[in-house]
């Protein structure tokens, strides 16, 4: 049996995953994952097919939690990409992998500057923002802080909302910024930008001071490679699995 490395030391693949892994790309994903979200917006992008197994964040406390999963992904989060058999975790590094492996449609501009630009747009939100609100920080609120729904919302309003101050300023006062993040195609920064803006209408943060992040959520979302992406069409949805 084969061993997967992912820079944490090698894994034993069963063999399930082991055929499955031959087939191409394994998503380990979650439909309401911000940082999962992002990278099936890459892989549509990219056009690379890939399967998709839900690791349920929730349900019986979380299967992240579970030995198997903590096997690939000693920090119990989701996105988790398999390549044949190596795993690459942490969503912005799979998409910089899936760039370097699959240079066609690239999400990352040819120019230094330009490239440097997209990262601090994704790091923005993937970095500063998300961490704070994802689903473990407001399990934590609630279990160990008592803090009350009404109150993890308002948090999750502030710090997105901080974020897209940022975002806004940095979109709008740049003459790079075109019909998406950075110029006419999208990349990096418009699948980091876009889950947020979800979160955003999740939680129902007023959007009335950010027209040019507005307008270019809305320009995502009118390509297919975004729409496919989206949590309610996911096959381990609510809706989809009822």
């Amino acid at each position: 049996m084969s061993s997967v490395y992912a820079g944490f030391g090698a894994v034993k693949l069963d063999a399930n995953r082991q055929a499955g892994a031959m087939m191409g790309f394994v998503l380990y994903d979650y439909w309401r994952s911000s940082a999962a979200y992002r990278v099936r917006i890459a892989l549509n992008l990219k056009e690379l097919i890939y399967e998709s197994r839900p690791v349920h964040l929730v349900r019986d406390g979380g299967e992240q939690h579970g030995a198997e999963y903590q096997a690939i992904n000693p920090q119990r989060l989701v996105p988790s990409l398999l390549d044949g058999e190596r795993v690459i975790t942490q969503s912005l590094a799979i998409m910089e992998y899936l760039d370097e492996t699959h240079p066609e449609t690239p999400l990352l501009p040819a120019d230094a500057r330009g490239r440097a630009r997209v990262r601090a747009l994704a790091m923005t939100v993937a970095s500063d923002a998300h961490p704070i609100g994802n689903l473990r920080v407001l399990q934590y609120l609630q279990s160990q802080l008592n803090v009350d729904e009404l109150q993890r919302a308002e948090w999750s309003r502030y710090w997105i909302g901080i974020s897209f101050n940022a975002l806004e300023a940095m979109l709008s006062q740049n003459a790079a910024t075109g019909r998406f993040c950075h110029g006419e195609v999208p990349g990096m920064a418009d699948a980091c930008l876009v889950p947020q803006f979800y979160n955003a209408l999740r939680w129902k943060l007023s959007l009335d001071k950010y027209p040019t992040v507005k307008r270019i959520y809305h320009e995502c979302m009118t390509l297919e490679a975004f729409q496919r992406a989206a949590p309610e069409v996911q096959p381990d949805a609510p809706e989809a699995s009822s």
